[in-house]
């Protein structure tokens, strides 16, 4: 039964399952994963979740468990509403049952036999430590070196290693392995990578959301309502419809169990047509990025010397000079000087290193004594400069505060591992930052330090904090702290200091996000505001890599998710044989590009940089975009999808289930 955990046995009792999917982790994405897995993709999964800290007795009740328990109920009850299955092959009761819950303070090898890892088609190592991560990820290669292994790692370069040295293993344990089973034996994945991108995009000027896969950059724009009598421009395509309570100041952000009021993904035309008073999502262009511009460097070395001395200094300096520069002149114009010896001499008076101008004109004696007071007020304006470069250097390895004037930036709140990377893509988005956190340990400062980003350290819900960083001019609030009512008070004391201002938070709960949203575009109808789940937004891909594959990317609408994926069309009777026109089924899936390079030449990502295309129409990395209706996919084809979680799901299920016949 669902939720039940029985007391942790002395000796590991094997497994009831073989080729079923295990989960091993200890925060939301793990819980989010297995329901992706059972409610999504039908498999039978068992969730591996630690002990409830200070827990003494295996047999009390779990907190981590508790909310799993009650994840998988709505989860089943959203299914279940919206017309669903409690599985994806149509057994309502087997979603209860196939999801199994132990309970395990270290995935070790006692944890890896209950959890039968041994006979497992795939283990998800989620733990928020990358270190257990690995160490588990080495054990189970040990146990079983055929399960397919998914690992979330922040580190990336550590992540690429780990990769190559556990397919090694694989390859080495079992020679007889095929190619295609070995690329994806083991696959690291990072969350914050993952939904990075779209919480990047809620700070941007409209509501712009962006895929970037290794040389292909797909953007998406979300287009309000068009007015009475007009049709709505569809772009390259149309992605999907928003909530009809979209732009009502009382309305929700639609997710899983909003039903028909909620958010349609991929809807076909006679749905476009129907859909008055809807906002869209349309695929607005594709295109290969350009190089990434450095962000501005604010100061410390090899910095612009605008950026070493300060304004203030700067004018100062620039009115000396002026001054030097005017007595010259008067000088070799009273006294008939040559230009050269005239400024020789104002110099030399105005470090008081002249003669005195006894026995001269008047002019001259005058020019003197116009010298020396110049001379004393260069000497605190070089002071100050001395100062301020040293002060510069120093601060180039220190944090910055946030500058006088600025205005139009992002204030992010929390710089762990989400917002370490949100961080890192608005830099690179030409974004101004200015950073609140509270540990000046936090994994983030460091980057913000190299990237000479100002962070205001400080309790966000304190007095005071929210204004250092300059909120009131501000565009936007990103609140990403891993604490949700944090987040909440932020964003209510954000808005009632600027009631127009764009909020985005990070939130778990769908029914708290609900709420809070509902709350918060009730009081503010005119102000933008989002909610995000990390784990919601980083599941998917999860879930696909332990089928066997990759997706390209994700994009968030509303609360709901649409994924990007690669796909061979050989073994996938929905696409095989049949015209672009017809292989579209709205709500599930939709072909948007062919990959036109020679099997043989094909990358794992088709969107990785390739050889200069040989097809006319072909776009970024070799790929079509501009496929007629009519062409018909063979089955040495490969296309590039937008897809739904359930139908992204069906393809990989189906052509499964062809392999085992």
């Amino acid at each position: 039964m669902l939720g039940h955990v029985p007391p942790l046995p002395q000796q590991p009792q094997r497994s009831p399952f073989s080729g079923h999917m295990v989960v091993c982790g200890d925060d939301a994405l793990a819980q989010r994963l297995a329901v992706e897995l059972r409610y999504v993709y039908g498999e039978r999964v068992t969730l591996v979740l630690p002990p409830e800290p200070g827990t003494v007795r295996p047999e009390l009740p779990l907190t981590g468990r508790g909310r799993a328990a009650a994840l998988f109920g709505r989860m089943s009850s959203a299914m279940n509403r919206n017309g669903g299955s409690g599985s994806a092959d149509g057994d309502t009761n087997a979603g209860v049952e196939a999801v199994r819950i132990l309970q395990a303070a270290e995935p070790s090898d006692e944890a890896f036999e209950e959890a039968g890892v041994d006979s497992a088609a795939a283990l998800a190592l989620v733990y928020d430590d990358d270190e257990r991560n690995i160490r588990a990820a080495l054990t189970a290669r040990r146990l079983n070196p055929r399960v397919r292994l998914v690992i979330r790692l922040y580190n990336r370069k550590l992540g690429q290693h780990l990769e190559t040295l556990l397919d090694q293993a694989a390859a080495v344990a079992s020679p007889g392995l095929d190619q295609a089973a070995l690329d994806a034996s083991t696959t690291v994945l990072s969350d914050a990578d993952t939904a990075a991108p779209a919480l990047a995009a809620t700070a941007l000027a409209g509501s712009s959301k962006v895929i970037q896969a290794e040389g292909l950059l797909l953007r998406a724009a979300e287009r309000p309502p068009p007015p009475d009598g007009q049709a709505a421009d569809p772009g390259l395509c149309t992605l999907a419809l928003l909530s009809s309570t979209t732009h009502d100041p009382a309305g929700t952000e639609g997710s899983d169990s909003s039903g028909d009021e909620g958010p349609r993904l991929l809807p076909d035309q006679a749905q476009v047509a129907a859909a008055a008073g809807r906002g869209t999502i349309v695929l607005e262009a594709v295109s290969q990025p350009g190089p990434t511009a450095p962000g501005r460097r604010m100061g410390g070395r090899g910095a612009p010397l605008s950026q070493v001395f300060s304004r203030r200094l700067r004018w100062s300096a620039l009115g000396v000079g002026l001054a030097v520069l005017g007595l010259a002149v008067a000088s070799s114009f009273t006294t008939g000087d040559d230009p050269l010896h005239a400024t020789y001499l104002t110099l030399l008076d105005l470090f008081a290193m002249g003669d005195p101008a006894i026995g001269d004109p008047t002019a001259r004696q005058i020019i003197q004594l116009l010298s020396g007071v110049a001379g004393l007020m260069l000497l605190p304006l070089l002071v100050a400069g001395v100062l301020e470069a040293f002060g510069s250097l120093r601060t180039a390895s220190s944090l910055r505060r946030p500058p006088r004037g600025l205005s139009g930036h992002v204030v992010l709140l929390g710089l762990g591992k989400i917002g370490t990377r949100v961080l890192v893509q608005l830099r690179e988005l030409g974004i101004p930052v200015v950073c609140v956190e509270d540990d000046p340990d936090a994994r983030g400062i460091p980057v913000a330090r190299r990237l000479h980003v100002p962070v205001v350290i400080g309790d966000v819900t304190q007095e005071g904090v929210l204004e250092a960083a300059k909120i009131r001019r501000s565009r936007a609030l990103l609140a990403l702290t891993s604490i949700d009512t944090t987040n909440l008070e932020a964003a209510l004391y954000a808005r009632s200091v600027k009631p127009d201002l764009r909020v985005t938070l990070r939130l778990f709960d769908d029914e708290f996000a609900t709420a809070v949203y509902r709350t918060l575009r009730t009081a503010h109808p005119q102000a933008l505001t989002r909610s995000r789940s990390v784990s919601h937004l980083a599941a998917p891909s999860f879930a696909v890599a332990m089928m066997g594959r990759q997706i390209l990317g994700a994009v968030p609408v509303e609360r709901k998710v649409m994924l990007f994926a690669a796909v061979e069309v050989a073994g996938h009777p929905q696409l095989e044989g049949r015209t672009v026109e017809q292989a579209f089924r709205a709500g599930a899936w939709r072909v948007l590009a062919l990959d036109v390079a020679p099997p043989a030449d094909r990358r794992p990502d088709p969107a990785a940089p390739a050889p200069p295309p040989q097809a006319a129409g072909a776009g970024p990395g070799g790929l079509v975009w501009n496929l007629h209706p009519g062409y018909v996919l063979q089955p040495t084809d490969r296309v590039v999808i937008a897809a739904t979680r359930r139908g992204l799901a069906e393809l990989l299920r189906r052509r499964g289930s062809m392999a085992r016949r």
